[in-house]
């Protein structure tokens, strides 16, 4: 059985929910590696629509143990906010998820100080949810973080806010001129929350071992995008965590060696939420018919995404750094009404053709994306289930694509229902997953 990294490799939103729980009837456990309450997983199945913030996607399948791991960070309330939600829509938790002690958490200082801090950026702002995960991350590098094994500890909690809450309340005054928190404002509902946390709180990296060890398969689900990894993203325009494929041994507790592949995840045009460079974004008309058809808007906040063609530069970047071996399209019916259809293979910055994504900032504000076009198919790929079953001109955009950026698509989605999804025979998918290959016949 495999273990395998399931993360997107754009700015994020590239439907990573969708796959993993495409995925998931083949693993045993599903793990969120990083990230908070940002990010917006929306899965369809059938008529319902799951929106899952902090609970990994392969929640919706029965049996399947789903854990969040050391790397996220957690707001109680959020958390149990969707908790609720799931189990009054027939989800079982109980003895399928499991939450690490070492998860830090999202208290209310940390949206407080994130909103105040975006306000005094300006033209710089990065555009975050507000919802405190970046602060929260602080926090935990500068070493006066509080996790969730402190939650379960009164008499650490209360000594660990008193002194958090008197260091953030003279940011907030002094420095943001926003209104302050009072330990016991805190204290009383997170200790609430302790309680009705604490059956799920437990060591993750050490059942994490134990399940390996005794062949159980794991699907690591990574949040955001490789465009907004903490160290190799479009900084400082990106998010607080490592979104990469190295990610999911730090926000696990799992060893590189317990690593068997990885899967990124791509749509078939690009989108980023928030400031910073996008250098194949479009605007006016051909933007709103993608958003529209694309349904491009924040699963969480609801944010207009901002939309650009396909950049095969970004690609081959985030398959080099995360060592994809193949990837997922998603959103392929998006584009079934565009005559032309261009790819992004290149950027010119002051007259040089640059083929590798850049790392320099003053580069990212000037270069032009230099294009490639293909036609357009302009007929229905929606709810397709084979490759056979689209029209020419999308198959050979497929290869395009597959081409520029290195390696073969294992799954490609033609719709947001669960059942809208072509499974490629031809991939490593196959050899992750023995039992796909029944699904294909």
């Amino acid at each position: 059985m495999s273990n395998i990294v399931v993360l997107g490799t754009q700015w994020g939103d590239e439907g990573k929910g969708k796959v993993v729980d495409v995925l998931t009837p083949y693993v045993d456990v599903v793990v969120r590696y990083q990230g908070g309450n940002n990010a917006g997983h929306t899965v369809v199945v059938g008529r319902e629509k799951f929106v899952l913030q902090s609970i990994p996607s392969g929640i919706l399948h029965p049996g399947r143990r789903c854990l969040i791991g050391c790397g996220v960070v957690v707001d109680p309330a959020s958390l149990i906010q969707e908790m609720e939600s799931l189990v009054q829509r027939g989800i079982v938790l109980d003895g399928n998820l499991f939450i690490s002690k070492n998860a830090h958490l999202i208290l209310p200082y940390h949206p407080a100080l994130d909103r105040a801090s975006e306000a005094k950026l300006g033209n710089r702002r990065i555009g975050t949810t507000g919802k405190g995960v970046g602060p929260a991350y602080v926090d935990k590098a500068g070493r006066v973080g509080i996790r969730m094994a402190d939650l379960l500890d009164e008499r650490l909690f209360r000594e660990k806010l008193e002194y958090n809450v008197t260091q953030k309340n003279r940011l907030l005054r002094d420095i943001y001129d926003a209104p302050t928190f009072s330990v016991e404002e805190i204290l009383i509902p997170y200790l609430r929350f302790a309680g009705w946390l604490a059956p799920y709180i437990t060591d993750t990296a050490l059942l994490l071992a134990r399940w390996i060890d005794a062949g159980y398969s794991v699907l690591f689900e990574g949040a955001q995008g490789t465009m907004l990894d903490v160290d190799h993203g479009t900084y400082p325009y990106i998010t607080s965590s490592s979104t990469t494929a190295g990610g999911a041994s730090t926000g696990t507790g799992v060893p590189p060696t317990k690593i068997d592949g990885v899967f990124g995840v791509s749509k078939a045009y690009t989108t980023r939420v928030g400031g910073g460079p996008f250098p194949t974004e479009l605007h006016g008309e051909a933007a709103e018919l993608i958003r529209v058809r694309g349904n491009e808007y924040g699963a969480v906040t609801g944010r207009p995404r901002r939309c650009g063609w396909f950049d095969a530069v970004v690609g081959r970047y985030a398959v080099r750094l995360n060592g994809c071996e193949a990837l997922a399209l998603t959103k392929l019916d998006v584009l079934d009404q565009c005559d032309v259809i261009k790819v992004c293979t290149g950027y010119r910055y002051e007259g040089e053709l640059l083929t590798e994504f850049p790392v320099e900032e003053r580069i990212w504000a000037a270069a032009e994306p230099v294009y490639e076009e293909l036609s357009g198919w302009q007929t229905s790929t929606a709810g397709a289930r084979t490759l056979g079953d689209l029209p020419a001109k999308a198959r050979q955009y497929l290869d395009r694509l597959s081409e520029l950026v290195g390696v073969p698509f294992g799954l490609i989605s033609t719709g947001a229902v669960r059942d809208d999804t072509i499974l490629c025979e031809d991939s490593p998918l196959t050899g992750w997953f023995p039992a796909l290959r029944s699904s294909l016949r």
